[in-house]
């Protein structure tokens, strides 16, 4: 006797409500495909609004597409994603601000209708993986080449983003069309893991050449950004890859090798980098800034806004003030110090915290164990996806590590890559 299905969850019993057949399964794959590569390439150059409207397009045509598709899992990550909306919803609702974190709602809506698309055109195609990451290089490409290309331009056009009152002051910062080093480093940080992996996995040398020019290229203009969160995101990232694919590499290996050989490519990374903090010029200075404590403008600003953003977090701790800047921004005039104005509280962890309190913390925390599970199963797993999953999770770590002291993964040049991480990681799921 057979085996009765599943009953489908109820959130999904909306979905294949109307006839769909294979040919128009497959023109709305495609169609999903091209909108989203156009996202990807254009992640840097597209204004606010060109950026809105493309969102705007993937959450419709995700809803369409579900609409004549057969309701499929949700998943893990999918599953915390759902639970720190409702969390988002209550905080909207209940926040002094509900007009402002209405705004922050719906980004958040839309974003979510991004990673959406993104899931189900990787379920029903993994090879769009490879096309979407072509042309999300291809849009790193550009901003590193123009960034770099500001390295020969006139200094005075580039100092405004020099600390005053830094021991780096006079350092040149590019940042090529995003208008800011810091978020030009946090654009790059996710992408090099990714084009590391996209290197190794792609065939043919003109593939693997656009993928090693992408990481060359990508690694000058971070270093060049001199952003210092985006350094510590970088050598996440990279670290944290080059672990995975180690352990990935020796799996089958005797268990004395697969303990040793890990132990020594940390101890050698850690060479390499007290190396180049102590005696390499500028990297030097700009750490030396890192250590400066309150002697630097940037670190000063950033203690006195983390200050502010504390008081707020005691005042409402359980589902803050909600969801998004214009709520930050209407509520934390009231708190912030004289002449530290701020867009936003710098640091994610706090960020969260100060939006959807300590039940959104606690699902965004639900959600990066999540994605580190699917990830660990990458590492024995065959599934077409395995190695992508490696690289987004390296991805992941790079981001947490500059998120810990700047909130530039709220900007959509560099949350897209993160809601991509995260579609990528959801296709690793539990074997049955």
């Amino acid at each position: 006797m057979a085996e009765a299905s599943a009953p489908t969850p109820w959130l999904l019993r909306w979905q294949g409500l109307l006839p769909g057949s294979a040919a128009q399964q497959k023109r709305l794959s495609d169609l999903a495909g091209i909108v989203l590569i156009l996202l990807m390439a254009g992640l840097p150059v597209l204004t606010r609004a060109g950026l809105g409207l493309i969102v705007l397009a993937c959450g419709a045509l995700w809803l369409l597409w579900s609409l004549t598709r057969t309701p499929a899992h949700i998943g893990s990550i999918s599953g915390w994603l759902l639970l720190f909306l409702a969390v988002a919803v209550l905080a909207t609702g209940l926040s002094p601000v509900p007009s402002a974190a209405a705004k922050g709602l719906l980004k958040l809506i839309s974003y979510l209708g991004v990673y959406a698309l993104m899931r189900q055109l990787l379920s029903v195609g993994p090879q769009w993986w490879d096309r979407l990451v072509a042309a999300l290089l291809g849009g790193s490409l550009l901003s590193s080449l123009l960034a770099l290309r500001q390295l020969y331009a006139p200094t005075e056009e580039l100092a405004r983003w020099a600390d005053p009152n830094s021991v780096a002051e006079g350092t040149i910062r590019i940042y090529g069309p995003l208008g800011n080093p810091n978020l030009l480093a946090g654009y790059l940080v996710p992408i090099l893991p990714i084009a590391v992996v996209a290197m190794i996995r792609w065939r043919g040398w003109g593939a693997r050449l656009y993928a090693a020019t992408a990481v060359i290229l990508g690694c000058a203009s971070t270093l060049f950004s001199y952003s210092r969160g985006g350094w510590l995101g970088i050598v996440a990232s990279v670290g944290v890859l080059m672990l995975l694919l180690l352990l990935r590499y020796i799996r089958n290996w005797p268990a004395l090798w697969r303990r040793l050989l890990p132990l020594a490519l940390l101890v050698m990374t850690g060479v390499v980098l007290a190396v180049a903090a102590t005696q390499v010029e500028p990297i030097r200075t700009r750490v030396a800034s890192l250590l400066a404590g309150r002697g630097d403008s940037s670190n000063n600003f950033r203690i006195n806004v983390w200050l502010a953003a504390i008081d707020m977090i005691q005042d409402r701790p359980w589902l803050g003030i909600g969801p998004g800047n214009a709520a930050f921004n209407s509520v934390y005039p009231l708190y912030q110090q004289p002449k530290f104005n701020a867009l936003s509280a710098y640091s994610v962890p706090l960020e969260i915290l100060v939006e959807t309190g300590i039940p959104g913390l606690l699902a965004c925390l639900g959600l990066g164990v999540a994605s580190l599970r699917n990830g660990w199963r990458a590492l024995t797993a065959d599934a077409e996806l395995a190695l992508p999953c490696l690289g987004c999770l390296a991805a992941i770590a790079g981001l947490l590590i500059q998120g810990a002291a700047d909130t530039i993964f709220f900007r959509p040049e560099v949350q897209i890559s993160g809601w991509f991480c995260l579609a990528t990681l959801s296709q690793m799921r539990r074997e049955p």
